[in-house]
């Protein structure tokens, strides 16, 4: 019974009910589609910090003989947790897509529909390919066709998530109209940073281990490994360079906003003050927000 309330099944979609009942009511201001997307990033986050946590463990517990050595932890939380999560993930980046949609006054949605849920894959398409083949690649490979060996690597792989709480912490903070203040930028840099070490560089480095647990060298490893675990790491590598080249774009662009918003105060403060003009009718009247 209690393997079965601390199974995924039921913690994360559990916790994402149990946020989307709790924001509402602290920040009454929020809109739906606010309160499913910061919902969503909170579970998001809590399953990162469980992978990165069960990842360093296994890790370190299999660091004698990389190949051989086991730990129960490496298929146990890809079964209880790793599945759960990544199903439940689907759902609740389909229902952010929708309300995001809702809120902004599509008439198609209105209601769910196989039309919401087309336009829903179409735009988040490289996303549930991933999930998709996280489900259909890391599942078998871990439960079937490893022959008890490489837990080494399998914890290697939940440390890709480190990366996760940062990039949510981004989207919350840009929630709560932060996005200006030093925290949000130092968390830019901590997701560029963690991405790249756990989700690109990582990938090299455990051909390297792998070489070096063999005696071979590194370019040397892909021949000594089969076609399908090379193309496994690569159908999992190859989304993970396309975001974060994407992440590097948005990053210039908001340092380049930064670097114009600053010469344009500069400017602003060394020229003269401006000669004083009659009052207006609309002098006292409220600025609006922007």
């Amino acid at each position: 019974m209690l393997q079965i309330l601390a199974c995924g099944v039921v913690i994360f979609p559990g916790l994402f009910f149990i946020f989307r009942r709790v924001l509402p009511s602290i920040f009454k201001q929020w809109t739906d589609a606010d309160v499913v997307l910061v919902s969503e990033r909170l579970v998001s986050s809590i399953h990162a910090i469980m992978a990165t946590t069960a990842g360093v463990i296994v890790v370190s517990e299999c660091s004698g003989n990389i190949m051989t050595d086991r730990y129960w932890l490496a298929t146990y939380f890809v079964i209880w947790y790793g599945v759960p999560y990544m199903t439940y993930d689907i759902y609740a980046m389909y229902l952010s897509h929708y309300y995001r949609f809702r809120v902004k006054g599509h008439e198609e949605y209105k209601e769910h529909s196989l039309t919401t849920v087309n336009s829903f894959v179409r735009r988040e398409f490289l996303l549930v390919l991933h999930h998709i083949a996280l489900l259909t690649i890391l599942l078998p490979v871990t439960l079937f066709f490893r022959r008890d060996q490489g837990d080494y690597f399998i914890g290697c792989l939940f440390l890709t998530e480190l990366s996760t709480p940062f990039v949510s912490l981004g989207k919350i903070l840009i929630q709560l109209g932060l996005q200006d203040c030093w925290v949000h930028k130092a968390n830019g840099g901590m997701v560029l940073l963690s991405f790249f070490l756990c989700r690109i560089a990582l990938f090299p480095y455990m051909y390297w281990v792998y070489g070096r647990h063999y005696g071979i060298p590194v370019y040397g490893v892909p021949f000594h490994l089969t076609l399908l675990v090379n193309l496994g790491n690569l159908c999992i590598l190859a989304p993970q360079v396309y975001w974060f080249v994407l992440l590097c774009r948005k990053g210039w662009r908001l340092y380049q906003r930064q670097c114009h918003s600053t010469a344009a105060a500069g400017s602003q403060d060394s020229s003269p003050p401006p000669s004083p003009s009659p009052p207006s009718l609309t002098d006292n009247q409220p600025k609006g927000n922007h």
